[in-house]
């Protein structure tokens, strides 16, 4: 495990370099984003250690950042005051392109990994918009009408766009839809509802809406998802059969705020909570590990080096499998290797 402190500034997320398996960044908040300045690192990682190559100040917390699957040296970031910037690492000290059309602040920026002349962002104003770098405004805006914590475009289809918000609904949108009363919205899974099959230790009944925090896409299975947020609890879905989550994955003790799914496994993600964990887990879908479909997922480990609410994960896409930096409001980013801290079957 490797270390990088982020003296004075309180990380809120960190991202892998879509180009390069030796550079992250990592955007962070002062007075862990209620008043102050942002900062968004670039990190290298050598053989003397993590090294920081480049950092950008902002006026305000950044809360969310994204590489530019365009070019290797662009990032978005997600402000407090409700901006997007774009950074580019070769270019000054300032943002070489910005927007302000979100009311409230922004809270996740999303890259599309298939049409990679688009990016989304999500706001606490209830909306999601979908931009082209090279234009001055929107494209669309999709209405949630509830505060939006994560949203993301399908890594399969490039008009697929997914959201979760704080009123407990994973929504799914088309893009190639008309724009009808729905505004592009196919589908609005209710993230509380029970478990599709009965699960040990889990109760049938539904448990009520929390807000959900998180979700990412499985990077092989094109219709499963995860979720997460304030009851801890991982929900996995598949889109196939919507109406409610197909595996529960428990353990955390508290919320849940970040989910990553192995870029390398088809049925192992990685969480960051609240409880200052980093926890591994299977979602039991991979029958020739042992696993045995659904409602059999668990937990295949965890780190618990931070000391303080893990805010971060993020999976390196290049070389061995297990490689992942993390990072928590205790200033810290560490990279490490899931497979030392999985426990044997």
């Amino acid at each position: 495990m490797i270390e990088y402190r982020t003296s004075g500034f309180n990380p809120y997320a960190t991202k892998y370099s879509p180009f390069f398996d030796s550079r992250l960044a990592v955007c962070a908040g002062a007075n862990f984003g209620l008043v102050g300045n942002g900062r968004l690192y670039i990190l290298n990682l050598t053989s003397n250690g993590i090294v920081c190559e480049k950092y950008f100040e902002t006026q305000d917390c950044l809360f969310d950042t994204a590489w530019s699957e365009q070019h290797e040296n662009q990032l978005l970031t997600a402000g407090g005051d409700g901006s997007i910037k774009l950074f580019d690492i070769g270019v000054g000290e300032f943002p070489v392109a910005g927007w302000q059309e979100h009311g409230r602040e922004v809270f996740s920026v999303h890259w599309g990994l298939v049409e990679k002349s688009r990016f989304l962002s999500s706001s606490w104003d209830g909306t999601v918009k979908i931009w082209n770098p090279e234009r001055k405004e929107s494209l669309m805006t999709l209405p949630v009408h509830s505060c939006v914590y994560s949203a993301q475009f399908s890594p399969h289809h490039p008009d697929i766009v997914t959201c979760v918000s704080r009123d407990s609904h994973l929504r799914v949108y088309d893009l190639r839809s008309k724009a009808s009363a729905q505004n592009h919205m196919t589908l609005a899974i209710p993230i509380h509802a029970p478990p599709k099959l009965p699960i040990a230790g889990y109760g049938q009944g539904s448990v009520g809406p929390t807000e959900c925090l998180t979700h990412d896409w499985n990077k092989y299975r094109d219709s499963v998802l995860a979720s997460a947020g304030v009851d801890g609890v991982i929900r996995t879905f598949d889109l196939r059969n919507p109406s409610g989550p197909v595996n529960l994955l428990t353990g955390h003790e508290y919320a849940v705020r970040k989910l990553s799914w192995s870029p390398h496994l088809s049925d192992v993600l990685l969480s960051a909570s609240y409880d200052m964990t980093c926890r591994v887990w299977t979602d039991g879908s991979n029958v020739e590990q042992g696993g045995s479909g659904a409602g059999f997922g668990r937990e295949l480990g965890r780190m618990d080096a931070h000391t303080e609410f893990a805010m971060g994960v993020d999976w390196c896409l290049f070389g061995a499998e297990g490689w992942c930096a993390t990072c928590a409001w205790d200033e810290r980013v560490l990279v490490w290797d899931v497979r030392e801290y999985m426990r044997p079957n």
